[in-house]
């Protein structure tokens, strides 16, 4: 009976958190169109924070409760799932996601570089620790940077001058953001609880809780994507997913890596990231003559997904 309580109420916080995280995404994206930030940047650094912050959240909210495994679970699974799954029902659905050369190169390239980052630290400490977290924000500041010059050079960046109805408006997006950074906090909080006793009830590994739970945080991510996909704005689409990818580790893994030291197991230093890193090389690869992804290349990273999942399944803990 607390079983299925506990479900429903993690079905709630679920439903609860996408809206907030609408909210969040929806004014925050005003607040930067506003000042005439492009689609690319927006996907990568907006919509991508945005939609990573169930993610975000429930990792750190686990990890500083004492939930490491679920908490470095979710990040690698909801990056998997955000490329295998994400990208690959958005193409079949939507038919065509393409991207301009230099933002594939720029973010494709950042979220490989951030893979292997990880992947080497967790190879030498078999933890996330506050020298490894300190690296992954530093990684991710200089990331900013280069975006930000990379906007001045296309000369995107051009402020609206309506002061006061602007001013409003913004104001007005700024209260808004907040209320749903709030709700996500809320939820975020409820889910990682109803999680934990969950996998204690049903006697679900901590880690594989956190790779389910990646299902749920990563919504706001799905349809993002896919709207923006089937709505023409390729490069939204894809830059969310990149940006998010590269914000779920360098902050989401590096923040509560100043705070606490993130022990790892075996199985997520072995299997789940090298799998996150032969998934990025995938997109990488798939896109590397048009730039595009079609269905047929939507349905190879569903497949890849798929033999993950599966292969993770049958893996001892």
């Amino acid at each position: 009976m607390l079983g299925l309580i506990l479900i429903i109420l993690l079905l709630i916080a679920l439903l609860a958190v996408i809206k907030a995280a609408d909210i969040f995404v929806e004014n925050l994206v005003e607040i930067g169109s506003s000042f005439g930030i492009s689609e690319v940047v927006l996907g990568v650094t907006a919509a991508a924070m945005g939609t990573s912050l169930p993610e975000f959240g429930s990792a750190i909210i686990s990890i500083l409760s004492g939930s490491p495994d679920l908490g470095v679970g979710l990040a690698l699974g909801a990056n998997i799932w955000n490329i295998g799954g994400i990208l690959g029902i958005s193409a079949i659905l939507s038919g065509i996601i393409s991207t301009k050369k230099s933002s594939l190169k720029r973010d494709g390239s950042m979220a490989l570089i951030t893979s292997l980052i990880l992947f080497i630290f967790l190879l030498i400490f078999n933890n996330v620790n506050l020298l490894t977290g300190s690296i992954l924000i530093l990684a991710y500041l200089v990331y900013i940077y280069y975006l930000i010059k990379d906007q001045k050079k296309e000369n995107q960046l051009k402020i609206v001058k309506e002061e006061d109805k602007n001013t409003r408006n913004i104001r007005k997006n700024i209260w808004w953001g907040l209320i749903g950074l709030f709700g996500l906090a809320i939820g975020c909080r409820i889910m990682v609880y109803c999680t934990v006793e969950i996998s204690d009830i049903y006697s679900i590994p901590a880690m594989f809780a956190g790779i389910l739970l990646a299902f749920g945080t990563t919504s706001p991510e799905f349809f993002t994507v896919l709207t923006s996909a089937q709505r023409g704005l390729s490069n939204l689409a894809i830059g969310t997913v990149l940006g998010s990818f590269i914000f779920n580790i360098l902050i989401g893994l590096g923040v509560p890596a100043l705070l606490v030291t993130i022990p790892v197991d075996n199985i997520a230093i072995f299997y789940d990231t090298p799998v996150m890193i032969l998934m990025i090389i995938t997109i990488l690869v798939l896109m590397r003559m048009k730039y595009r992804l079609s269905r047929r290349e939507g349905i190879i990273l569903i497949f890849f997904y798929g033999l993950y999942l599966l292969f993770r399944t049958l893996t001892p803990f």
